[in-house]
């Protein structure tokens, strides 16, 4: 008897946030992961039946990462960096997932990232639910690995240029 493909699922609880190849921060929501390819239809002459498209450049939806409010000040700061003109900020931030065997499932890297928003929470006196700090970014180019080794997140460092922010030339 043939069986079919076999899938790894993994739940959505369980990611960090890697800057730089180093872990950043643990965050409780990731929002907005996305590309989406613009078309632009052409008109062939004689060719009633089908439809020609050129593809436009991919646009990337900003990603927004929220966590608790804690005593880091790490995402203000490299924004801050970019209100005082200090240029060169782009950095590579990689958003891990989790299996709940603790090995890295999925890799989504966000290529020459910026912070462009931060902001926290309405911070209320009587509430007792965790005060939040929201993170966006916005980001040049994407690059999603699986890991099928089960080796964990240093792999997924490998082929990384810190210098420049951007990946050799891997495949």
């Amino acid at each position: 008897m043939t069986q079919g493909p076999q899938f790894n699922y993994v739940t959505a609880n369980r990611f960090y946030v890697e800057i730089d190849s180093e872990i950043a921060a643990s965050f409780s929501e990731c929002a907005g992961l996305g590309i989406t390819l613009q078309v632009q239809p052409l008109v062939e002459g004689g060719v009633n039946d089908q439809q020609r498209f050129l593809l436009d450049a991919p646009k990337f939806s900003n990603v927004t990462l929220k966590r608790g409010v804690t005593d880091s000040l790490d995402f203000w700061n490299w924004l801050q960096k970019i209100l005082d003109n200090e240029t060169n900020q782009r950095r590579n931030v990689s958003i891990l997932l989790f299996s709940q065997a603790g090995e890295t499932m999925q890799c989504w890297t966000l290529i020459g990232a910026v912070p462009i928003g931060w902001k926290a929470d309405a911070l209320q006196a009587r509430s007792e639910a965790v005060a939040l700090e929201e993170l966006t970014l916005a980001y040049e180019g994407l690059k999603i690995e699986g890991n099928n080794s089960g080796s964990g997140f240093a792999q997924q460092s490998q082929g990384r240029d810190t210098s420049s922010g951007y990946f050799a030339g891997k495949s």
